[in-house]
Order: C-alpha cells, then sequence, then structure tokens
C-alpha cells in the first residue's frame, strides 16, 4: 500500500500474548450482539508513541498484564491494514477508512489471576482464554480476518513451548 492512502488509516498496534505452553490470548469483545466477537488485544497509538510502548501500553489497559510479566518475542515490522465496513466507517469518528498495525508477540510469564479485564475504567472485553494460534483466525469479526491469517502465520513460531527444539 503507498504511503499515501496508509495515511488516511488509524496507527494501531496488536499484541499477540502466549503463554509457557505455546497457546494465545484471545478475548471476547463487550458487545450487545448476540454473537460478540473476540479478538487479541489491540488499540490506538497516542501521537509521538512508539508501537512497542503501545503495544505494552494497550496490554496493561486491556488485560492488566503489567510490562515486567512480558518478554517481547518477535514483531511484524510492516504495517498490516484492514477497512472498516460502511456500517462501521459511519459510526467511527474521523475521517479513517481503516486501521493499520503494527503487531507484537510477547511471552506471558505471569499467572491466570494477573490477568484483570477491568484494569481499565472501560473495559472491553467480558471474557478471555488461551487458545490455539490456528484457530484464532476463524473466530475473528470477518474484516479482520486477513489480518489475524497474516499475524497466526508470523508468529507461528511461538506456538512451541519455550523448552522444546
Amino acid at each position: 500500500m503507498d504511503v499515501r492512502k496508509l495515511s488516511q488509516y488509524r496507527p494501531n498496534v496488536g499484541i499477540a500474548l502466549f503463554n509457557s505452553d505455546g497457546l494465545v490470548f484471545v478475548a471476547k469483545r463487550i458487545s450487545d450482539r448476540p454473537e460478540a466477537p473476540w479478538q487479541m488485544p489491540q488499540g490506538g497509538m497516542h501521537p509521538g508513541e512508539i508501537p512497542k510502548e503501545a503495544a505494552l501500553r494497550e496490554l496493561g489497559e486491556e488485560t492488566g498484564v503489567s510490562r515486567d510479566l512480558v518478554s517481547l518475542l518477535g514483531n511484524i515490522d510492516r504495517w498490516l491494514t484492514y477497512d472498516f465496513p460502511p456500517e462501521v466507517r459511519s459510526n467511527k469518528q474521523g475521517h479513517w477508512l481503516g486501521q493499520k498495525q503494527r503487531w507484537f508477540a510477547f511471552r506471558f510469564h505471569g499467572r491466570d489471576e494477573d490477568v484483570n479485564l477491568s484494569a481499565d475504567n472501560r473495559p472491553e472485553f467480558s471474557d478471555w482464554r488461551w487458545e490455539h494460534l490456528s484457530v484464532i483466525p476463524s473466530l475473528i469479526i470477518p474484516w479482520k480476518r486477513s489480518v489475524y491469517t497474516e499475524v497466526a502465520k508470523a508468529f507461528s513460531v511461538h506456538t512451541k513451548q519455550p523448552n522444546t527444539p
């Protein structure tokens, strides 16, 4: 995608949080729809914020997982984009066509009890679980699915337990 078009996408980060078994964190969005969508933590970047710092901030806000409980496994060093469908775009503030995301993979060194979906005063998730990365794209809302497919492919190396060859 050319740079001029990228400027029409809201800067965002996404986080793949892996536990010691190589499973990834996925959470169910708070929604009034009967089939609330699942996703991995993601969120907008503040002006001047570098992507890795935005990822750690968003992880803390959305899951309550602090930076001292994670270590960086890797990242996708290019923007992945998705377009908002018309009904979503009309409800969004601003002029964004969609979102451009930088994705980060982190290893979680805490316990399940360290996850707190109400850590922020505006929780986004109602439930969460550990899931196989290969399953994640099928859980995602269709218009985000292509990004999640790329994320699953890029981060599949992290699905192995840390001490296995």
